[in-house]
């Protein structure tokens, strides 16, 4: 939320200073030292200090309809079934959530989980209202609206923050209000419930609709999920945490720890007549292979990058023009940061998972005798932007974030993006922004080359639209010659430089990064997974971010950069 409001914001030149602090002496000090001219919150986790919302406009985006109050807006919504939901942009006051409304925006709710609702349409009202917020600041007959329960427009209520009891289930409950009340509590703070006499908390509900079982029975589990029975249907459970302290979330089986539950695999390309979850689908429509995936929060484990390799491989005997349609709330984040924390050896299975995902991607690169384009439907970070580059062409969502850099968490980076990257948008820009470790919106990546272009505020325009390019490339009279330029390029890139080399010098940084604890990797993965403040990454964010008058120049849309 934060990075795509900056996004939003950088596009027309403000100068924007990010703060990262959660005592009142800290945003004290930062409002001090900045003297912005408006403040906003896109995720409060505590109180404005009065001294600051007295003496500032401060405006707080808050996930819910008008006259919503409370920190549990989308929670409830979601368990109440609600058909449209929406963001209002209020101005802190005494009283939570009570401030007056500056903008107002809906949208139409879906049946997924809390994350992805928050991460895509909470996300687009957001944006929208924060920018209309600042037009109505700058003009001088505006005047919000104030909170007034008597005008039916104020449809909404306080509502206590969720506790377990307002979330629990029994497995003998009805599948599909079980899988309700996980979507609810998804990404936090999870649902607990119990599994073989233990209590976990549950992530990554899906409904199966052929496996039956006796409830609360663990009857399956299929790459690393676990389905349980409930009445009349059963579910499906990505991910699991125990309650002990310290526990982080992870693939289900790598909880329970048995091998005791039986296996039911399917193919990606299996012809499924019933309700299930397959982490991994290929669809064949009109000639054209679209791979689908439903890796949790975009995260891609060794086991993942592999399985989705050989899907490729596959794939290419079927079709002659791909399209990875990657997850339909997170594209790809690269590797399994939560699955290598865990492991016995942390840098042993960081080697491995970093092999995997470069042997993905060099499947992709010498692709010559296929068209593979890459639709990027959400958020990618990491090695997952480098995953689509190594396609033929790059489309993304409208309002996507793309963060092509792993400085942050102590990595150099592989997945060949000193080859992918500098051949979209040159060295110098390659080198800079991997340096900066800043956000990019889908508007700037365009103009300056990293993907080639951009639709749809939803799901269903976007993958109207990528159907669209992908037909109208497949159908072209010169497609076949398309392929032979692509042959060509790649032995020109070949002889140029082979992939090879720019593989071996990647991996020699990256394995000094995994196995050196004196480069930071190691910490900085801990704190990340463990959701502990890291001082370090704090500043260098809040450094980055408050360089705005670098940029104050850029005019993006006159392609510009360079001067």
């Amino acid at each position: 939320m934060a990075q795509r409001l900056w996004i939003e914001l950088d596009k027309f030149n403000h100068n924007v200073k990010l703060c990262l602090e959660s005592s009142s002496e800290g945003m004290l000090n930062d409002v001090n030292e900045f003297e912005p001219k408006l403040i906003i919150a896109p995720f409060l986790t505590s109180k404005i200090p009065p001294e600051i919302y007295n003496n500032h406009i401060c405006l707080i985006v808050h996930p819910g309809i008008k006259g919503d109050r409370g920190a549990s807006s989308l929670d409830w919504a979601i368990l109440n079934q609600e058909k449209k939901w929406g963001v209002t942009i209020l101005q802190a006051a005494e009283k939570m959530d009570a401030g007056d409304i500056w903008a107002y925006n809906e949208f139409e709710m879906r049946t997924v989980s809390k994350a992805e609702i928050y991460r895509n349409e909470v996300t687009q009202a957001a944006a929208k209202g924060i920018l209309q917020s600042i037009e109505n600041l700058e003009k001088l007959d505006f005047k919000p609206q104030k909170l007034n329960y008597s005008n039916p427009e104020f449809k909404g209520k306080w509502n206590n923050k969720i506790k377990q009891s307002d979330i629990s289930f029994a497995w003998s409950h009805d599948a599909l209000s079980i899988i309700e009340k996980i979507n609810a509590a998804d990404s936090s703070p999870g649902v607990l419930a119990k599994i073989n006499n233990t209590d976990y908390y549950c992530f990554g509900a899906h409904l199966e609709t052929e496996l039956k079982g006796k409830s609360g029975e663990v009857i399956a589990q299929r790459n690393k999920a676990i389905c349980i029975a409930a009445a009349k249907d059963s579910v499906w459970i990505t991910h699991l945490k125990s309650t002990n302290e310290k526990a982080i979330k992870l693939p289900a089986i790598d909880v329970l720890k048995t091998d005791e539950i039986q296996i039911n695999n399917i193919s990606p390309f299996d012809d499924i007549n019933h309700t299930t979850w397959q982490e991994i689908r290929f669809e064949l429509e009109n000639n054209i292979g679209y791979i689908h995936l439903d890796f949790y929060n975009g995260a891609m484990s060794t086991d993942q990058c592999n399985r989705l390799r050989e899907t490729i491989i596959e794939a290419k005997k079927r079709t002659k023009l791909i399209v990875l349609m990657g997850g339909r709330d997170v594209w790809s984040n690269g590797i399994h940061l939560n699955v290598i924390e865990n492991a016995k050896n942390p840098a042993d299975e960081s080697w491995k998972n970093i092999n995997a995902i470069d042997d993905l991607i060099i499947e992709i690169i010498n692709s010559t005798e296929h068209y593979i384009i890459s639709a990027l439907q959400g958020n990618a970070g990491a090695g997952g932007v480098s995953l689509a580059l190594a396609t033929d062409k790059v489309l993304a969502r409208n309002g996507i974030v793309l963060n092509p850099h792993t400085k942050n968490m102590g990595l150099f980076g592989s997945e060949y993006w000193t080859y992918l990257l500098p051949k979209r948008i040159g060295q110098e820009k390659a080198s800079k922004f991997t340096e900066e470790c800043l956000p990019w919106g889908v508007s700037i990546a365009k103009d300056i080359g990293l993907i080639d272009d951009f639709h749809g505020e939803t799901t269903i325009e976007f993958i109207t639209f990528v159907k669209v390019q992908a037909e109208n490339i497949y159908n072209l009279s010169y497609f076949d010659k398309l392929i032979k330029a692509k042959q060509f390029q790649r032995r020109k890139d070949e002889m140029n430089k082979p992939l090879e080399e720019y593989r071996k010098e990647e991996l020699e940084k990256m394995k000094r990064n995994f196995y050196d604890d004196d480069l930071n990797y190691n910490h900085k993965r801990h704190c990340f997974v463990h959701k502990i403040i890291d001082e370090s990454a704090s500043q260098i964010n809040d450094l980055y971010f408050s360089r705005r008058d670098i940029y104050r120049k850029r005019k993006w849309e006159s392609k510009s950069y360079n001067e």
